[in-house]
């Protein structure tokens, strides 16, 4: 291996530790807000500029929520539910309009409990998920409202800014 292919390495691997932080962070900076959360927005931008190399910081930011945390049935369905919107995004990477990933970041929001309702299914019956998530719905209502808006309003920005930057990065 040579010292420019080592270079890369180390480059590329410092961005996915600060694309990892910017979740991580810009989660914490949103906390306050019940299920007002710019990490489906970051993953699909992530996830449509740089492919399947965004799995690394994605997966990054679920193991530093989970050893912020602990782990639980969150934690458990973060494994999966981060992995289907990214490959919806990745499957709608040409889609141009911010009104079509308003659509999805809401729909991933309003989903986002009966996605999670199925850890606890595994872990105490379909009474405990449907109890769960009808419970949750309120929260997923804000959750779809509150990516609608950001996505709507950030992604072409976002998007245009990390393409920028990776083509920077990576060229």
């Amino acid at each position: 291996m040579d010292s420019k292919q080592t270079r890369w390495r180390a480059r590329d691997l410092a961005v996915m530790g600060l694309l990892t932080a910017a979740l991580y962070a810009a989660k914490l900076a949103m906390a306050w807000m019940p299920n007002i959360e710019p990490v489906s927005l970051l993953v699909m931008v992530y996830v449509v500029v740089l492919g399947w190399k965004a799995l690394l910081p994605i997966y990054a930011y679920v193991l530093l929520e989970i050893v912020t945390w602990g782990f639980g049935y969150w934690s458990a369905c973060y494994l999966y539910v981060w992995l289907v919107l990214a490959v919806c995004a990745r499957l709608l990477r040409r889609m141009e309009s911010p009104l079509g990933w308003a659509v999805l970041s809401g729909g991933f929001g309003l989903c986002f409990g009966a996605l999670c309702s199925l850890t606890y299914w595994a872990a105490g019956g379909w009474a405990f998920a449907l109890s769960w998530w009808v419970s949750g719905i309120p929260f997923d209502a804000l959750h779809c409202a509150g990516n609608f808006v950001m996505a709507l309003t950030l992604f072409r920005p976002c998007r245009r800014l990390l393409q920028r930057l990776s083509d920077d990065t990576f060229s």
